[in-house]
């Protein structure tokens, strides 16, 4: 949202920070997978942004476009409980090259994309006033890049979440 997730930060001795923000509702809603290569291990992230709420349809087109990225290679989806989700999974699991295991309910630290969203609202965003929706995005896409980039800091979300890569 155009709201600033308000952080601790440091300021000189007697100079109090303050923010400078006005009551917007704007928001953006993104999707994202972090895949694991069968052969190398080698970790990545892919996302897309919507300006809208993210459907059913919007899901299921973009598992349909990260197989397609990744060589039409059959995969294994581990999804949470997200509505969403739910609702795009009967589309998904008609094609033979996609199947989903469900991560239990109410599991978000088994779940290695929350990690993303922690390191990208709570570290790299935290205190950011976005002029407007476009300039939320580019940040966004700037966090997101980062995290694609940095193979030790995907590894962690992985360890954090208990998960054997």
């Amino acid at each position: 949202m155009l709201q600033p997730v308000v952080r601790r930060t440091w300021a000189p001795r007697g100079q109090t920070p303050v923010h400078r923000s006005w009551d917007r509702h704007d928001r953006l809603s993104v999707i994202c997978a972090l895949t694991i290569s069968p052969k190398r291990r080698r970790i990545g992230l892919y996302f897309s942004v919507h300006s809208d709420n993210i459907r059913a349809k919007e899901a299921g087109q973009f598992v349909r476009r990260l197989r397609r990225q990744l060589g039409g290679r059959k995969l294994l989806l581990v999804w949470d409980r997200l509505n969403t989700h739910r609702s795009a999974a009967p589309l998904l699991s008609r094609s033979g090259s996609i199947s989903i295991e469900w991560l239990p309910p109410y599991a978000p630290d088994l779940n290695p994309v929350e990690a993303v969203w922690r390191q990208a609202k709570y570290a790299d965003l935290a205190n950011f006033i976005p002029d407007d929706i476009t300039h939320l995005e580019a940040e966004l896409a700037v966090s997101l890049m980062y995290q694609r980039r940095d193979r030790d800091l995907l590894d962690g979300f992985f360890r954090h979440a208990s998960l054997p890569i």
